[in-house]
């Protein structure tokens, strides 16, 4: 079952996020990697809010010991996120 992902990460800023992509090989716009199905980042009042849906939620967290956690030490953010899940009743995928 599909699994919708809110990480908020405190005291985080673009630049870091940036940076994790760069260190993730991904590009913005890009393709996502695999199990994903969606994402989107944005600046919030107190660090940075990601946002992904993946096709489920062990996928999810294989990614996320493998590569979010370790990557995003790298690049300095101060701690793991709050992570919220939700199961996904319904997603859409790329318009025409």
């Amino acid at each position: 079952m599909a699994v919708a992902v809110e990480m908020n990460f405190r005291g985080a800023t673009l630049s870091q996020y940036d940076k994790v992509l760069e260190l993730m090989g991904l590009t913005p716009l890009g393709a996502g990697p695999p199990g994903s199905v969606s994402h989107w980042a944005a600046a919030t009042a107190d660090g940075l809010r990601v946002v992904d849906v993946w096709h489920s939620k062990e996928q999810y967290e294989a990614f996320a010991h493998d590569q979010i956690g370790p990557l995003s030490q790298q690049a300095g953010f101060t701690g793991p996120p709050d992570v919220t899940f939700y199961e996904v009743h319904n997603y859409f995928t790329q318009g025409g």
